[in-house]
């Protein structure tokens, strides 16, 4: 993976706190922590490391337990919000600082979001792309996903039973994951109505049958960066990437206590009008200035569908530079 480091950046693994975190790191300043989302890896952030590096930050970009060189516990409750909480905030402790500024995308942005809602004293500034900040909800998750997706199956849901999605997505590691993030990209076709999206599908079938591929790599993900990718799985499997999925529930169980909680610290939101969360999210969105008060920005990116930072690069840098700066 060395060859594929953004110039200036280095890879090393840190113990946070009993967990190997695997951190790929550029510049010096504040410290960044950057928090990847399904199904990627610390590369998802080879645009932004660079920049941030270049603008005075300390920017770490991280491979989330379960992913790439970072632990890989068997246990599926091991990989619970509040655990992820923890290796954050045990990978700011390994690397000498007592404060960061927390970015996350896709899981990572709740994972994000929850990181400053617990724990402010260390995270005393967040941004989000793609998933809104929502306080913990009074409603069981998997039941509002049921009721969402109403005669079909909800992918989280597809998601939970141990080895059934690792089986379709292994079977062609590299096939999978370039139909399902082109799908989910702004470059796809918008879908049919009548056919349903990726995010739901007929019960027992598998989501590829709903994926759409290019003819041609779109301009955010060339074959390269799809092989990063797909031999970072092929390696490790998706076992662990999958379990964060399989907590959703425990989840809510253990942030019960946060229920309807505000977050207080400096914010950001970046998402995109074509990207499934973003739109979804959009009443979490209209109550940012409640569960927000700290918020300095929401953004919604014209025709960016659910990679934000790597279909959109320069504008989440200037986005998340400009947030930074007014920090200081």
């Amino acid at each position: 993976m060395s060859t594929h480091l953004p110039g200036g950046s280095r890879s090393h693994v840190v113990d946070a706190a009993g967990t190997r975190i695997h951190c790929v790191e550029a510049g010096d300043g504040p410290l960044v922590l950057l928090v990847h989302g399904f199904p990627e890896s610390w590369y998802s952030w080879r645009h932004q490391l660079p920049a941030l590096a270049d603008a005075g930050y300390r920017a770490v970009a991280i491979d989330v337990r379960g992913y790439g060189r970072s632990s890989k516990p068997l246990d599926v409750d091991a990989y619970r919000m509040v655990r992820l909480v923890a290796d954050n905030v045990g990978v700011v402790r390994a690397l000498g600082a007592e404060t960061a500024t927390i970015v996350g995308h896709d899981w990572g942005a709740p994972i994000a979001w929850t990181s400053a809602l617990l724990r402010p004293d260390v995270f005393t500034a967040v941004a989000g792309l793609s998933v809104p900040y929502s306080p913990p909800s009074p409603f069981r998750p998997l039941e509002m996903m049921r009721v969402m997706a109403g005669d079909e199956e909800f992918y989280v849901e597809y998601f939970q039973e141990p080895g059934r999605a690792e089986a379709e997505i292994e079977a062609d590691v590299r096939d999978w994951l370039l139909g399902f993030m082109f799908s989910a990209s702004g470059d796809a076709d918008p879908p049919d109505p009548n056919a349903g999206t990726i995010a739901t599908m007929p019960h027992g079938a598998q989501m590829k049958a709903r994926f759409q591929r290019p003819d041609s790599m779109p301009p955010w993900l060339s074959d390269d960066d799809l092989d990063v990718y797909a031999a970072e799985f092929e390696h490790t499997g998706l076992r662990g990437p999958l379990n964060r999925y399989r907590n959703v529930d425990r989840d809510w169980e253990d942030l019960a206590a946060w229920r309807e909680a505000s977050i207080d610290v400096p914010s950001l939101f970046i998402g995109g009008d074509r990207d499934g969360p973003t739109v979804w999210g959009a009443p979490a969105i209209a109550a940012f200035g409640t569960t927000l008060p700290g918020l300095y920005r929401s953004i919604v990116l014209e025709g960016c569908g659910h990679w934000t930072q790597q279909e959109r690069p320069d504008e989440v840098n200037d986005a998340l530079l400009a947030f930074l700066g007014a920090l200081s």
